[in-house]
């Protein structure tokens, strides 16, 4: 469930959490792409015979994959209207603690952390984020993104 505001009154959700969003599944298929988008074609990313037999008993997604999921997942959290411009500015911290098993469901859970004014009218939102795996015990990845956005 998304939660909606208006530009004008993002500082208002600081220190809220935003939820959860759906649940995607990351296949084969996103693993492949991923992979020849980066040129990272690792095998415990795109070889199933041998991955069966590797760490992981299959193949898994790349880190830098599952990261980039948390912008599409992210906009399901959270809907600014009043924005004409949307900027990831960056990263305080990324962790990894679980691999991606392909054919796992994420979802990304977010809490809007800090909210702070910055040069051209802007706001930037600094987010915990978590990125779980259905039935998983540890997350897939940890972050705290920070974004800007602009009127």
């Amino acid at each position: 469930m998304s939660t909606k505001v208006s530009f004008a009154d993002v500082r208002t959700l600081a220190g809220r959490d935003l939820g959860s969003s759906d649940w995607i599944e990351v296949d084969q298929w996103r693993i492949n792409t991923f992979a020849d988008a980066t040129g990272d074609h690792q095998w415990i990313h795109v070889d199933e015979d041998k991955a069966k037999t590797g760490p992981f008993g299959g193949t898994i997604a790349h880190g830098y994959l599952t990261l980039s999921l948390v912008i599409p997942l992210w906009t399901e959290l959270l809907d600014v209207s009043g924005v004409s411009t949307k900027v990831n500015y960056g990263l305080n911290k990324v962790r990894f603690p679980s691999p991606v098993p392909a054919g796992s469901r994420i979802r990304l859970s977010a809490r809007l952390v800090q909210v702070d004014d910055v040069p051209g009218d802007g706001l930037q939102l600094t987010v915990d984020a978590v990125v779980e795996i259905e039935n998983g015990e540890k997350p897939a990845c940890v972050a705290q993104p920070v974004l800007r956005f602009y009127p």
